[in-house]
């Protein structure tokens, strides 16, 4: 099926296609013969990370008239979640998982560790594939109860104590492999999601391998892969070491819904779902919006007024005391910037109640949509992954509102922001919208056109979501 979603996709002239699938092979190449090079840049991007992770905890809090350029705190603040994180989103879904293998500073950690460490066999408890929705719910959640965006000793508890726990997983469990990424990273789930769509990949020519008998020393795959039977570019860390290897593996290009239409039903984990869902739309969406919205003042509001009602007033006063640590929950006096007890608590029930409704909303209707579909080749689990554009468009646009703020900040102008954010909810709509119409053309055409329109609803759910946000 794979190959007749990229015979359909759109070419250009043969000419054209061969010059530049030679220049791609080529620079998977280059990537693994330059190996030197790849890891000297890794361990730039290391010492960078750790000076600005560093750093800005020893600096006081920034005087307002400081400036992003001036100051190494807001620096470090604008680059980590104003550039970084939402270029990575981008880049993931442009380039595959290019940030893991070549730039992420915790998979450069987690493999030196790994290489100097005691070689350990990987627990069989550590295999579970729940652990990056977890670990990606819990960290977002405790991002915002603490203020990871603002604050760079909450940055440091949060990214520091994720490095920390990549070299400890690194040094105990295996021989020059990133276990931690494979198995624990909070951001895995999410990367090998929004990484099906990425028009970029290495890809495996199992025939020519095949065929290839020559013996080869054995390429060390870190996020460890089964590279002969690599289908998916979802695991696949983009690092160029098995470029060539038997003459199979190559960097191309295909279309970017090639992988998602391609894919069958046992493709697709339950976790791999749910990931997308409750995490990235759910759960992420809940804690990028929630200081803006007005659904969060408005709980706040009934949930005093309901303890006012049921004569609890010594549980309100304790709640609305704000002596809580700051690692516990933001507490920066000086900045003027402290969360009492009942706003950690409207900010869980907001987070996990809120993004518990949209996953259940976004669960129920995709469930629908397979069912309606009633055909054993789409499962919900593939169904929703017609879902990924949307939800990438969505990361990007969550995590560019920090961008924007510190622009605004800055005093640059920003009436080009609405009409981008039209431009890109309409894309992420488009492509989504485009992989329903496809991975439901099967069976009856009347149950086709059923079930495409119960799956849009979840389209129609996310867009209304973001709309609000932006413009209402």
């Amino acid at each position: 099926m794979l190959d007749r979603v990229i015979d359909t996709a759109p070419m250009s002239t043969d000419h054209e296609e061969s010059s530049c699938s030679g220049l791609l092979a080529g620079f998977g190449s280059a990537m693994r013969r330059n190996r030197k090079i790849i890891v000297a840049l890794q361990w730039s991007v290391v010492v960078l990370y750790l000076c600005l992770l560093i750093g800005p905890v020893l600096l006081p809090i920034p005087p307002r008239d400081a400036h992003v350029y001036n100051n190494l705190r807001l620096f470090a603040q604008f680059l980590f979640w104003g550039i970084w994180w939402p270029f990575v989103m981008v880049g993931t879904m442009s380039l595959g998982r290019v940030w893991c293998g070549v730039f992420c500073p915790e998979g450069s950690l987690t493999e030196f560790a790994s290489r100097h460490g005691q070689g350990r066999a990987i627990p069989h408890w550590m295999r579970w594939g729940g652990w990056p929705l977890i670990a990606f719910i819990f960290t977002t959640v405790f991002g915002q109860l603490i203020g990871v965006y603002k604050y760079p000793t909450a940055a440091l508890l949060i990214l520091g104590g994720s490095s920390a726990a990549a070299i400890t997983v690194g040094y105990l469990y295996g021989r020059e492999k990133r276990v931690w990424c494979r198995y624990l990273c909070p951001a895995n789930g999410v990367f090998s999601l929004l990484a099906k769509i990425a028009p970029l990949h290495f890809h495996v020519d199992q025939q020519a391998w095949k065929r290839n008998t020559l013996r080869q020393p054995i390429v060390n795959c870190a996020p460890l892969i089964d590279i002969r039977h690599m289908k998916s570019a979802s695991a696949c860390h983009a690092c160029g070491r098995c470029s060539d290897y038997k003459g199979a593996v190559t960097l191309a290009a295909r279309w970017p819904a090639a992988e998602i239409i391609g894919s069958s039903a046992d493709d697709v984990k339950t976790q791999e779902a749910l990931t997308l869902l409750f995490g990235i739309v759910g759960i992420a969406t809940a804690a990028l919006l929630w200081s803006s919205s007005s659904h969060f003042n408005q709980l706040k509001s009934a949930l005093a007024n309901w303890l006012i009602e049921h004569d609890s007033f010594a549980l309100l006063q304790a709640l609305l005391q704000d002596n809580a640590p700051w690692w516990l929950l933001t507490h920066y006096p000086a900045a003027n910037d402290v969360f009492s007890w009942l706003d950690g608590l409207c900010i869980l029930i907001f987070l996990l109640g809120g993004g518990a409704a949209v996953g259940l909303a976004l669960l129920a209707t995709v469930r629908l949509g397979a069912w309606v579909a009633n055909h054993p080749g789409l499962s919900w689990q593939r169904l929703s992954l017609s879902l990924v554009p949307l939800a990438g468009a969505g990361l990007f646009l969550g995590l560019s509102m920090l961008t924007l703020a510190h622009l605004k900040a800055e005093r640059i102008p920003l009436e080009w922001v609405p009409p981008v954010r039209i431009a890109l909810l309409a894309a992420g709509s488009g492509f989504s919208a485009y992989l329903l119409w496809k991975l439901t053309a099967i069976g009856v055409p009347l149950r086709r056109a059923c079930a495409f329109a119960v799956g849009l609803l979840p389209i129609v759910l996310i867009d209304a979501i973001w709309i609000e946000a932006f413009f209402f």
